[in-house]
């Protein structure tokens, strides 16, 4: 019977350590609110959002800042780790960024979150950038190296999910990743008018293991693009449109630039977007090198351009256009696209005369032109490229 009793204690002191333990993993939460939030859309929260942030981050064990329904203003707003413990930021309310971008001037971005590990950012809120206020004061189409702030910045995320919420109207690029590690966006909403300026919805840099699925993007701009350094990035189960599709690049513009590999475009669909998946370099441009590209069970409804490799992306009159890119594009396969084109070149596929393409797969396209009847049938275009043909071609691809 002793020992009976014995292992009794023995376990009810276990079940104490373990319940307690599981309290104490339980998120701390730190409410916008009790750190001064007005949440009323006209006084300015920033400073609210920066104490609460502050003192989660500095908190010992998880923790959680938690913006509850309501509507927010917030001028400029960094979240910065490294935080003594897990954190996750739960935005349920409506957060808007002030108008035009005086009040914003010099800023890179206007929602910076950087430096965090195992990090959360979750709830069915939404950040609006009020870029109708903005796009007046816009002069990107006339200067190239115009500064406009970024709606929502990742910078240095390592091993962190992004999940739920909606940027709506961003003044520049909606989402931003750099330098980013393991990164998972899922069911991410991002909307702009397709007349919006650069109003890119993901664009990634620098980063590695980006995973962007199940989400709805439709902007004024590419829906996801991939910049220099990007490395093993998938993008499944997207809706996009309207905007200007998927795409690698522009590459080559800078110097040591770092090269892009490894990108799976996978269950996508396209819908009255001016270009579908796209891999773009500057003419005259500096070397590179992009590479390992699939893209595979698409969807193109009404697509201008469905399928693009141009070497001589030139958006710009001062463009050296007759001297060849020297980004060398190889391994690129693309299988299993199908829908309309809203132009009769359904495949466009312009390499380097320098640093021809290698490697590329075209393997069951079925891409039918939906324009005037009288105008006749999709046809490809292909220059300095020798693609490995597979399956069932329409267009026939470089006949």
């Amino acid at each position: 019977m002793g020992v009976r009793i014995y292992f009794q204690k023995v376990f009810s002191i276990l079940l104490f350590f373990t319940l307690a333990r599981n309290i104490h993993a339980t998120d701390t939460v730190f409410n916008v609110k009790d750190f001064g939030a007005r949440a009323d859309g006209i006084a300015d929260d920033s400073k609210a959002f920066d104490s609460a942030w502050r003192e989660a981050c500095n908190w010992n064990s998880n923790s959680k800042v938690l913006v509850p329904p309501g509507k927010y203003l917030a001028k400029f707003v960094v979240f910065k780790g490294p935080c003594k413990a897990p954190i996750s930021f739960q935005l349920d309310g409506f957060v808007q960024a002030p108008p035009g971008l005086s009040k914003l001037e010099n800023k890179e971005s206007w929602i910076t979150f950087q430096y965090l590990r195992n990090f959360t950012l979750t709830g069915k809120g939404t950040f609006h950038g009020q870029c109708q206020t903005a796009w007046p004061e816009n002069q990107c189409h006339k200067n190239s190296d115009c500064k406009l702030p970024v709606s929502i910045r990742f910078s240095f995320l390592n091993d962190s999910t992004i999940s739920g919420i909606q940027s709506i109207d961003s003044k520049y690029f909606h989402i931003n990743i750099l330098g980013c590690y393991n990164l998972n966006l899922d069911n991410i909403k991002i909307s702009a008018p397709k007349d919006s300026p650069n109003t890119d919805g993901i664009h990634i840099g620098r980063s590695s293991g980006v995973v962007i699925s199940h989400s709805v993007i439709a902007t004024g701009d590419d829906c996801v693009s991939l910049g220099q350094g990007s490395q093993n990035i998938l993008v499944s189960n997207v809706l996009c449109g309207p905007g200007h599709g998927i795409s690698v690049g522009s590459l080559g513009k800078y110097e040591n630039e770092e090269d892009v590999v490894g990108l799976t475009v996978r269950n996508c669909t396209f819908t009255d977007t001016s270009n579908g998946v796209r891999i773009k370099t500057w003419p005259d441009s500096q070397p590179g090198i992009a590479s390992n590209f699939t893209f595979e069970n698409l969807v193109m409804n009404n697509v201008e351009n469905p399928i693009v490799i141009d070497q001589q992306y030139c958006p710009y009159s001062s463009c050296k256009i007759q001297v060849p890119s020297r980004v060398k594009i190889s391994n690129v396969s693309f299988r299993n696209i199908r829908g309309t084109s809203s132009t009769k070149v359904a495949v466009s596929l312009v390499c380097s005369q320098e640093t021809p393409c290698k490697n590329v797969e075209i393997g069951d396209i079925n891409l039918v032109y939906n324009g005037l009847q009288d105008k006749g049938p999709a046809t490809s275009s292909c220059s300095n490229v020798k693609p490995i043909l597979v399956g069932k071609q329409i267009p026939a691809t470089c006949a």
